[in-house]
Parts: structure tokens; sequence; C-alpha cells
């Protein structure tokens, strides 16, 4: 057996939080969709989300179930913490055929558990769940009641245990030597691939006392011109030797990710890109001394905007969100958001990937912190300068 992230206590106490909204909105059944949400309900860690799986939560006191493809079943076992016989796969000869659907089977079983009738909730916003899919899952239960219920998990995830914090602060060990592999490795002349290559090898081995993670976004490097698009991918391009290089990185242990943006300048430091580098870190400074307990979330982001339109800059999207364990494609929680209108009061336990980024033409900065908060405040888990590294 692979050991649990969590002792088993962690897992049902989570269950109770999930199952007093379930019951507050009179669902009998939840459908997880999204990988990262069964991942925290059950422990189970594959990557086997290209087909489709769900965990099952009733209401009543009974361990959920994990349903996938057959051949997954036993990485179920292997890393959920539920009794075997609540690892349930479906048929091979279910999988990618044009005839029969995955969702087809599964409803059957739900159906034979006696747990298709009444008020299911299901989560229909979820990356891996399909519109095919739920066709097929709502047709096969037709006794049933469905409502919506995307972000129930995600915001009982919002408030972090002390267990959960620990593998965050050691996401950020690894997200900080992954920004000091990129100083390291960017250089005029070097291509953009090479330098991802060793990010890669700081995420994954960075640490001998724990394994690193493939990371749910990956690294982001945007020198030349590249630096105007914030989300745009390496190649096989050289660093000029004159460039303002923006880095999004992060490090993840036990799918717990930190994330870490930070600046490097190639050569003498442009005066527009210092001024800007100093506006940033300014507002960085005006966000960490308003985070704290009580605090709306947009009044982080007012802030912010404060400092910067004393610089003459504006940023339309926002600054930050809620981070913790996550899979591919994105490593937010989609619940808390530091931007306007967005009146969520913090508590201690949440946690904030807070990301200035300015991307202007031809080149672009960025400077983040994961920040916990805290009784008193909030610490920043990353522990990194934030001033533009010089690389001459």
């Amino acid at each position: 057996m692979i050991p649990l992230p969590f002792e088993r206590g962690e897992y049902r106490r989570r269950l109770e939080a999930i199952r007093k909204e379930m019951a507050r909105r009179g669902f009998d059944l939840l459908i997880v969709n999204d990988v990262a949400n069964q991942h925290y309900i059950t422990g189970y860690d594959g990557w086997s989300f290209y087909t489709p799986q769900m965990v099952l939560v009733p209401l009543a006191d009974e361990e959920p179930v994990w349903i996938g493809r057959a051949m997954d079943a036993a990485g179920g076992v292997l890393t959920a913490w539920m009794k075997p016989e609540n690892v349930v796969g479906f048929p091979e000869d279910h999988v990618q055929q044009s005839d029969r659907h995955p969702m087809d089977w599964i409803a059957g079983w739900i159906g034979q558990k006696g747990w298709g009738r009444g008020n299911i909730g299901i989560e229909t916003e979820a990356y891996y769940y399909s519109a095919k899919a739920h066709e097929r899952l709502t047709a096969g239960l037709p006794n049933a009641t469905f409502h919506d219920a995307s972000l129930i998990v995600n915001w009982v995830r919002a408030v972090k245990s002390d267990a959960e914090i620990d593998y965050l602060r050691k996401a950020a060990r690894l997200a900080e030597g992954a920004v000091r592999a990129a100083y390291e490795a960017i250089a005029p002349g070097v291509r953009e691939c090479d330098a991802i290559a060793s990010i890669q090898a700081a995420q994954v081995a960075g640490s001998p006392d724990f394994a690193g993670d493939i990371t749910a976004l990956p690294p982001t490097i945007l020198g030349g011109e590249n630096a105007s698009a914030p989300h745009i991918m390496w190649s096989d391009r050289r660093f000029g030797a004159n460039e303002t290089v923006a880095l999004e990185l992060a490090g993840a242990v036990r799918r717990y990710t930190a994330g870490l943006a930070r600046t490097l300048q190639l050569g003498p430091t442009p005066a527009k890109v210092a001024d800007t580098g100093k506006a940033v870190i300014e507002g960085m400074d005006a966000v960490l001394g308003t985070i704290r307990p009580g605090i709306a979330a947009e009044e982080v982001e007012a802030a912010w905007r404060k400092v910067i339109r004393r610089y003459g800059l504006k940023k339309e999207s926002r600054i930050g969100y809620s981070i913790g364990v996550a899979y591919p494609p994105d490593w937010g929680e989609h619940t808390i958001s530091l931007r306007p209108g967005d009146k969520t009061i913090l508590e201690p336990g949440n946690v904030l990937h807070s990301i200035l980024g300015m991307w202007m033409e031809c080149w672009g900065i960025e400077v983040s912190e994961t920040i916990l908060v805290t009784a008193g405040g909030c610490e920043t888990l990353t522990k990194f300068p934030r001033e533009i590294h010089v690389k001459s």
C-alpha cells in the first residue's frame, strides 16, 4: 500500500463538512467529477482521468465510492483510504467505444446500489466531465432529480488543515529551487526548452527528503515578444542578449501546489522595467500588509490597485486566488479571487497565490507569493528575493 497523504480522521472530517452542505441543500448523493476534489475526498492518485471517473458521496454515513476504469481500480486500492469494495472499475469494453459509454454502466451501478432516486448533486463544472458523459449519466438515472453542485467541495478545501499546510511548505521549497534553477540556466543563446528541462528537474527531484509532483500548470518562461502573452508555451527559441524574462513556476508535493513568479533581466535593466518592477514590489508589500482574517478579498486587490495607480499603471485581471491540491490543467481552487466584487471574508487557513503580473509590449514582469492567512495576519510560504534578478 502507498502511504496515505493524511490520517483517515482527516478524510472523515472532510466528509463531515461536505455532508453538512449536502444536507443544507437537500442532496441525497453527491457526484464528484473534479479530479482534485476526488483526490481530496479519497486520496486516490493516478493519471487515469482521461477516461471517465467519479467519486460518489452518499449523505448517509458510509465511505465514499471511487468509480473509474477497471484497469485503474488496482490503483484505487493502493492509494485510496476506503475499503477495497468501495473502489469500483467499469468494464474495459466500455472504454472509448462508439456504441456504449462508461456512464451507461455507472448509471446502472448507481441504480443497483439504491442511489438512483431522490436529489443528486453533481459537479457540472469540471474539466474532464464531458457533455456526452452528463447526457448518458442523467439518461441512465431517470428517477433522480439532478442539481448543480459545483464548488461545494472546493469551498471546503479553501480552509487548510495543519497537515495540508505542511505539504504546501514543502512545495514552496521546491518552487524556490525551480526559480534558482531558472536563474542559473537562462542566459543569452540558451534554448527555452533546455531551461525548462533544468526547471522541471528541480521541481521533481529538488529535495532529498520528499518527492516533487508534476505541477498542474507547466513552467512558464516568457522572454522577448512572448512576454506580452502570459500563458504561451516554450519552444526552441534562444534567449536574447538583453531580454526581460518573466517566470511563473511552482512546486508540488503530494499534489499540494505553491506558486512562485519572479523576473530575470539579461543585461542592463531598462528604466521602464526598473520602474514597473518597483511598482509591482511595492504593490506586493501592500497586498501582504492587507491580508488578515476578517478582510474581504476585494480589499486586498484595492490595496494593490491604489499603489499601481500612483505609477500610472493598471491591471484588468485578478491578482490572486485560492490554491492547494491540484491536478492539470489548473492549480487554482476556483473559489476565492483577489479582485473587485469578491466579498469573501478571509479566514485562518486560507492559502492564496497572489500573482502580480504586468504584461507590456515585448516585455513583462511577474512577482508572486503563496500566502497563508494566519490568526494574526499572513505568512508567505514562499521565501525568495522579490527584486528583479539581473544577470549580465
